[in-house]
């Protein structure tokens, strides 16, 4: 679940990575108010709008319909939407402002599909963490097949490179559900890199690592899709799991790729002296650590993008 975002500084726009917009006030539905996340406590208590405030958000406004329903982990229900709106698109790593009928605040959650879902298929997918605010209750709670929603784009955290792009090499550092938009940025990647394959141009993929901590097996999201990637772009992609609170046996298809503890700056130093983007996103506590510590190892403040879940 993600509710609020904190933009790294300006990054250069000729990769494509975030091109930054007035911000825009939200377009939302008659008698809804934004939502405010409690699950961490700033010192000044602000809804996801305040937070949200100077993000670029999209004009349009879209009728969704909840089209798939699945359980990714004990605590993480994903949900498929059908997009009604033609004119709605969105960038590998944004998210949405995520309206309810009858639920009097709305919430911000992040996508986690490529867009090419959505021009294939007029679908984007979101994976909602439950805890007991009303949207993330709704999802768990209340929420089925054939439930009709409304969505607005908002975020300058993505990755949207051009054809013409030269290959980025990236690294992508995630706690929690704060794989939700990095994901979405490593199946766009895949995405044009198969596209690449099959028509003999477009954009060409750089290197993609992955590195991502949840507190045990079972809370790492789409870790089957993320070592599907592995082994199908095995000289583009590779993926490092970091378990924090593991207590059961770690299975064998994991055992290899698995570490328990925390993502070590080791992992880093390989790609520091590289032309590399880093991007983060989790809790505000590993947001810091990581900016903080490429920061002192003299990465460019602008090849450093993170965006804050609460």
């Amino acid at each position: 679940m993600t509710q609020a975002f904190v933009m790294c500084p300006l990054l250069r726009g000729s990769a494509g990575i975030f091109c930054p917009q007035a911000a825009l006030s939200p377009r939302r539905p008659k008698g809804l108010r934004p939502f405010g996340s409690c699950i961490m406590k700033p010192q000044k208590k602000t809804d996801h709008l305040e937070r949200t405030a100077k993000s670029f958000r999209q004009e349009v406004l879209s009728p969704a319909k909840v089209c798939g329903l699945s359980e990714e982990s004990e605590t993480v229900r994903r949900l498929r939407l059908l997009i009604t709106n033609k004119d709605f698109t969105f960038k590998a790593g944004q998210w949405v402002d995520f309206f309810i009928p009858d639920v009097p605040v709305f919430a911000g959650f992040s996508i986690c599909s490529s867009p090419s879902l959505l021009k294939r298929e007029s679908a984007l997918e979101l994976a909602v963490k439950y805890t007991n605010h009303a949207s993330s209750l709704w999802v768990h709670t209340k929420c089925t097949l054939g439930s009709e929603v409304t969505v607005q784009v908002g975020g300058n955290f993505y990755f949207d490179p051009q054809p013409s792009d030269p290959p980025v090499n990236i690294v992508l550092i995630a706690g929690g559900v704060g794989i939700n938009p990095l994901i979405s940025i490593l199946l766009h990647l895949t995405d044009l890199q198969r596209h690449r394959d099959k028509k003999g141009s477009g954009y060409e993929m750089g290197r993609v690592r992955l590195l991502y901590s949840a507190r045990n097996t079972n809370e790492l999201l789409f870790k089957r899709s993320i070592l599907n990637l592995t082994s199908a772009f095995p000289e583009k992609v590779r993926c490092n799991f970091y378990v924090t609170k593991q207590t059961a046996e770690i299975s064998e298809e994991l055992r290899p790729y698995v570490t328990e503890g925390r993502i070590p700056h080791e992992e880093l130093e390989e790609h520091i002296l590289e032309d590399t983007l880093f991007f983060i996103c989790g809790p505000p506590t590993m947001i810091e650590h990581f900016s903080q510590h490429l920061e002192a190892r003299r990465v460019p403040k602008e090849r450093i993008c993170f965006e804050k879940w609460w």
